[in-house]
């Protein structure tokens, strides 16, 4: 095993930045015991914006019930997809070979 490297003190991000992108972190780290579980309560997942056609009756009754719930029906409409999609996981791996 290689004697490690000490990390020296920075006085800022950029120095850091400019320090990394110059030197290699296998002379400062041993990546064999570099494993980390980091915690990401806040972390929220990326989402991406898509346009669906629904027929007008249908987003009428989306948006009755999601006023019933008093949710937005945006959300309403991603709770229903979220739960339908993990049924269907739900039997595809129930069904598996």
């Amino acid at each position: 095993m290689k004697k490690l490297k000490t990390i020296p003190k920075f006085k800022n991000e950029d120095e850091e930045a400019d320090f990394w992108a110059t030197y290699d972190t296998t002379d400062y780290f041993d990546i064999n015991r570099a494993i980390v579980s980091p915690s990401l309560p806040n972390l929220k997942p990326s989402t991406k914006v898509i346009t669906i056609r629904v027929p007008d009756s249908m987003l009428s009754s989306l948006k009755m019930i999601a006023n019933k719930k008093d949710v937005p029906y945006q959300s309403l409409v991603k709770i229903y997809l979220d739960e339908k999609v993990k049924e269907e996981f739900n039997l595809q791996v129930k069904h598996a070979p």
